[in-house]
C-alpha cells in the first residue's frame, strides 16, 4: 500500500510510520513542525519531509490511504485535496484497528495508570517469549518503537487513550479497538477542554464497555468508587454484553529498608515499582496478561526487572544522598499518586515536588480546584506555569496567590517565570532529599540536574 501521513512528526503517528514502512508498505508524510526523537527517527528510516509544510500537490490518486494526526487542522490543505480525490482517510487508532482486525485485542483504559500497565503487560508477554503487536504512549526498554504491526502476531496490546481520534473523528480513540480484554484502570475527569462536564468525560467509558467484542473480559478497578458506578451500571443495563467482569484491588506489598516486595501469600518477589498507584496498575497487568497466556510465575518473575516506562516515575539520579525523579503527572489524580508514592518510599527523606501546569485543564480556572490536596505529601512544593504559554494557549490570565490557595500547601510557592523557579530549586538543600519534578512540558528547557549542580549517572 501507499499510505501518507498528515502531521507524521506526531508520537503516535512517527512510530506508525516506522513500523508500516518495516511491514513493505510505501510511506510518505508532512508536517509543519517536528520536533525531537521524531525528526531523528523519521530522517534515519528516510521518511523526514524536505520540507516543513503542508504540500497538497503530494496527495495523488495512486494514495492507498491518507492517515490523519490530531495535530492537523480540519482545513489543512492535504487533507481537502484527499477528500476532494475521495481518498480513505483514517484516524490512527482507526487504521491500527484496520491492521488487527483478525488479532485479540486486550485494551488498556483509565485516567492514569495506563501506560505503565500496559508496559508491564508487553513485558511479561517478552519474558514468557509471548509474540504480541503494540501500541503504547511511551518508550519502554526492550522496545524498539511505540507501535508494532505484524502479520504473524496472535494478540495486540494497546494503551487506549479517551482522547480525540482526529480532526475529523471526534471519537475517543479508544472506540475504536473493539477489545476481547479490556481494563480500566481508574476515572478522573481530564481534558476539560474536550470534555467540558464530568459526565460527558464519564460516558467514555460507558461507551466503551459497550465496544466490547460479545463474550469479552472486562478487568476493572474495583477500589475506584466512579469505575464501579460505571462497569456496574452499563453492564446491569446490556446484559446483551456477555462481558465477563473480573475486579481487582491493589496487590499486596511491603517496603522493607527502602525496597519493594510484592506479597503473593507466604511469597515475595522483589519490583523496582513503587507506590500503591503502582501496585494497583500492576494487578491488572497480571489478570490481562494471563488472559495472554503468561503464567502467575512468569509475570512474577519478569517484574524483577521491569523499569517501567519512559518519563512516568523515571529516576534521573540516585546516591543514596539525593534522589531525583521525573514524572508525566500532570492531571490531578496522577499528581496525587506520584507524591504520594516518592513520599511512601521515603518517609525520612525531605520532599521537594515541583509541577508544571501545561495541559488546557490544567491551566484552566474552572479546573484548578481538582488539584486541592494533591501535593500533600510534599515537604516543599512548587507550582509553575508560563504567562507566555497561557497567552499562546488564550488562556485568561490566573492570579499566582488564588492558584496557591486552591492547591491548599502550606508551603507551596507558585512561580510564573522559570528563572525565578530556578533560582528558588538551587537555593534548597540537596542533601537528604528527594526532588519530583511533574510535567507533560518541557519546563522551558530546563535542565534540572545541572541546576542542582548533580551529574547524570
Amino acid at each position: 500500500m501507499r499510505i501518507h501521513f498528515i502531521a507524521i512528526g506526531g508520537a503516535a503517528m512517527h512510530n506508525l510510520a516506522l513500523t508500516l514502512q518495516k511491514k513493505g508498505h510505501t510511506v510518505t508524510g508532512s508536517d509543519d513542525v517536528i520536533y525531537e526523537p521524531s525528526r531523528t527517527r523519521l530522517a534515519q528510516a528516510g521518511l523526514l519531509p524536505a520540507q516543513e509544510g503542508w504540500f497538497p500537490e503530494k496527495i495523488t490518486p495512486e494514495i492507498d490511504a491518507v492517515i490523519l494526526g490530531m495535530h492537523a487542522r480540519i482545513d489543512n490543505p492535504e487533507l481537502m485535496r484527499a477528500r476532494e480525490l475521495g481518498l480513505p482517510v483514517y484516524s490512527y487508532p482507526e487504521f491500527v484497528f484496520h491492521e488487527s482486525e483478525g488479532k485479540k485485542r486486550i485494551v488498556v483504559a483509565g485516567s492514569h495508570g495506563k501506560t505503565t500497565t500496559t508496559a508491564m503487560i508487553l513485558h511479561a508477554m517478552q519474558y514468557a517469549g509471548l509474540r504480541t503487536d503494540y501500541l503504547v504512549g511511551a518508550s519502554i526498554d526492550g522496545f524498539d518503537r511505540m507501535v508494532e504491526l505484524t502479520d504473524q502476531a496472535p494478540t495486540i496490546v494497546i494503551e487506549g487513550d479517551e482522547y480525540l481520534s482526529s480532526p475529523l473523528d471526534q471519537r475517543s480513540k479508544f472506540l475504536h479497538y473493539r477489545p476481547h480484554v479490556a481494563v480500566i484502570t481508574g476515572i478522573a475527569w481530564d481534558h476539560m477542554n474536550v470534555f467540558p462536564t464530568y459526565d460527558q468525560y464519564t460516558d467514555c467509558f460507558v461507551q466503551l464497555i459497550l465496544s466490547l467484542e460479545p463474550g469479552a473480559v472486562l478487568i476493572y478497578n474495583r477500589e475506584d468508587p466512579e469505575v464501579v458506578r460505571v462497569v456496574e451500571q452499563t453492564l446491569a443495563r446490556h446484559p446483551e454484553l456477555r462481558v465477563q467482569p473480573i475486579p481487582y484491588a491493589t496487590h499486596p506489598y511491603e517496603i522493607r529498608q527502602g525496597k519493594v516486595w510484592l506479597v503473593d501469600g507466604s511469597q515475595r518477589y522483589p519490583v523496582t515499582l513503587f507506590g500503591r498507584h503502582n501496585m494497583s496498575n500492576l494487578s491488572a497487568a497480571l489478570l490481562a496478561a494471563r488472559q495472554a497466556g503468561v503464567s502467575s510465575a512468569d509475570f512474577y518473575a519478569s517484574m524483577a526487572d521491569f523499569r517501567g516506562a519512559k518519563n512516568r516515575l523515571e529516576c534521573l539520579y540516585d546516591d543514596s544522598r539525593t534522589v531525583v525523579f521525573k514524572d508525566f503527572a500532570h492531571a490531578p489524580s496522577k499528581v496525587r499518586a506520584t507524591v504520594a508514592a516518592v513520599k511512601e518510599l521515603y518517609p525520612d527523606r525531605r520532599v521537594v515536588a515541583c509541577l508544571e501546569l501545561h495541559t488546557y485543564s490544567s491551566l484552566n480556572r474552572d479546573f484548578l480546584p481538582q488539584y486541592r490536596g494533591t501535593m500533600a505529601g510534599a515537604d516543599r512544593a512548587f507550582v509553575f506555569y508560563s504567562h507566555h504559554a497561557m497567552e499562546i494557549k488564550r488562556m485568561p490570565p490566573l492570579d499566582p496567590a488564588w492558584v496557591a490557595g486552591e492547591f491548599a500547601h502550606p508551603a507551596l510557592e507558585v512561580k510564573t517565570d522559570i528563572e525565578s523557579l530556578r533560582e528558588a530549586v538551587r537555593a534548597l538543600p540537596v542533601e537528604d532529599t528527594v526532588f519530583l519534578f511533574m510535567s507533560s512540558g518541557s519546563w522551558d528547557g530546563t535542565d534540572w540536574l545541572a541546576e542542582l549542580g548533580l551529574e547524570k549517572k
